[in-house]
């Protein structure tokens, strides 16, 4: 069979019903995306979202990595991923873009890179910054979702607070040991409604304890199904409601999150800390 070269598959994520071979090649007609379009209630008009959407990734470790590679494999069209940190060999059980020849790069490139060869259909912007709060709305201005996979809390109000006022949706995860949370926020529901106030435990670097490598790969999948959702309009998010992971156990458990200041579920506060390692 004739090797399909990767323009086939940029025409299939650009929104082409199908990229094909040429005429005379016996190989199959390609659409790398067909078993997408075939799902019930996601079709063409979802693969089109997808081709159409920007996802600015913030964190590109342990969550950010799996989720940025399933989100470009998915067809999405333009990933902005913001990390100032570099590659370590501590990082290899869980940040699955990277390898041992990577070590000492900047995570942004090496990620970038790495995607371009799995993807090429997937614009990919490398950021190399540390969101601030001087930089954080001209940051992600302009993108459809954002993808939290940052691994301190003060990042993630940050990230919260900005995205409110761009009014951005955010495909939000965490992960400490055994335990991981998934959800979504957006105009109803905020980070700030499922945690008013910042939980005590807020170890401020990535590698500061132990952590299961799949428990990321589980919790960052979610986070880029929550992302997909988000950006074509597909299914029911999971705003007002965080997923929580027992790796020791595999069982997951709802927490419902209310708007503060409203009657109803009180928010998660105190109940699933959010994790510290990414």
């Amino acid at each position: 069979m004739r090797r399909v070269e990767p323009d086939r598959f940029i025409a299939a994520a650009a929104g082409a019903d199908t990229a094909v071979v040429d005429a005379d090649s016996d190989a199959l007609a390609v659409d790398a995306f067909v078993r997408q379009r075939t799902l019930t209630g996601f079709g063409d008009a979802g693969q089109r979202s997808l081709a159409e959407a920007s996802v600015a990734i913030v964190g590109v470790g342990g969550l950010g990595c799996p989720a940025a590679l399933y989100l470009a494999a998915a067809g999405v069209g333009h990933l902005t991923l913001i990390d100032s940190d570099t590659v370590s060999v501590t990082n290899l059980h869980r940040q699955i873009l990277f390898g041992p020849e990577d070590v000492g790069e900047g995570k942004v490139d090496a990620a970038q890179r790495r995607l371009g060869a799995i993807a090429p259909g997937c614009r990919v912007t490398a950021v190399s910054t540390r969101l601030t709060a001087a930089n954080a709305d001209a940051t992600l201005a302009g993108h459809d979702v954002v993808l939290d996979a940052t691994d301190t809390f003060h990042a993630r109000l940050l990230i919260d607070d900005a995205t409110a006022r761009l009014g951005i949706p955010v495909a939000w995860g965490a992960v400490q040991g055994w335990h991981g949370q998934v959800t979504a926020f957006g105009s109803r529901v905020r980070l700030r409604d499922a945690f008013p106030v910042e939980p005590e435990l807020d170890l401020d670097v990535c590698d500061s304890g132990p952590v299961l490598g799949t428990v990321c790969g589980q919790v960052a999948t979610a986070m880029a199904t929550e992302a997909i959702k988000l950006a074509s309009g597909a299914g029911t998010t999971l705003e007002g409601r965080i997923e929580v992971l027992d790796g020791r156990s595999g069982k997951w458990r709802s927490l419902l999150v209310g708007v503060a200041g409203e009657a109803g579920p009180a928010g998660a506060t105190g109940s699933a800390a959010p994790g510290t390692h990414a």
